[in-house]
């Protein structure tokens, strides 16, 4: 992503789940920006949202802690990753170094994404 080409977009989400989504992030070693980057290019890659999406009851709810959440989603998260990279698909991935998202390909080479 070249930074010339970086334009701010603004949303609305409530105040508990933001800060919950942060939280997560925090521990994943993202930010929001990066965390949504992400989703946004892996939604344009798979040309849809990359998760089912039902009018059924997912099994979320608020009945459960957001820490059980949280702990779905780390899993789920680690899962396609490890699909992907038997399938020798890129995966997203974070340099807590650099600072910065990438996307890292079956050959290793890495696509840096500025967040």
């Amino acid at each position: 992503m070249n930074v010339h080409n970086d334009v701010r977009v603004t949303v609305r989400v409530d105040k508990d789940l933001k800060e919950n989504a942060e939280y997560l992030f925090e521990r994943l070693g993202l930010n929001m920006s990066v965390a949504f980057n992400m989703f946004l290019r892996k939604a344009v890659n798979e040309d849809a949202i990359p998760f089912p999406v039902s009018t059924r009851n997912s099994g979320f709810g608020n009945d459960l802690s957001s820490d059980y959440i949280a702990a779905a989603f780390s899993a789920a998260v680690v899962n396609e990753l490890n699909v992907k990279k038997q399938k020798g698909l890129p995966t997203a991935e974070y340099d807590a170094e650099k600072k910065q998202a990438y996307l890292e390909y079956a050959d290793g080479t890495r696509d840096y994404i500025n967040g």
